[in-house]
């Protein structure tokens, strides 16, 4: 059976919110600190990379750790310029 356009199975990567990645953060930290000391290396070491990542992807977002909305370039809100009047449709007779 084919995958259609957007399905999971793409091969796309999963796109999480910061709090899931937060949630992620700490359950990797508890991973690593729960590992037994005959814990494969190369396992440990692709646990701590993931870390890494999310650690850094979470910090590169402050707006949305705050939950701020950034402004819009120019100083106004995409709102606030003057609307044109609506045309009303003509109707056929």
């Amino acid at each position: 059976m084919r995958a259609f356009h957007g399905q999971m199975s793409d091969n796309q990567p999963i796109r999480r919110t910061l709090a899931e990645k937060q949630k992620q953060l700490r359950d990797l930290r508890e991973t690593l600190a729960t590992m037994k000391s005959h814990t494969a290396p190369a396992l440990r070491e692709s646990v701590q990379k993931r870390i890494r990542q999310l650690e850094s992807e979470v910090n590169a977002a402050p707006a949305l750790r705050a939950g701020e909305k950034r402004p819009a370039p120019g100083g106004t809100a995409p709102g606030d310029r003057p609307r044109s009047p609506r045309r009303r449709p003509e109707r056929g007779i």
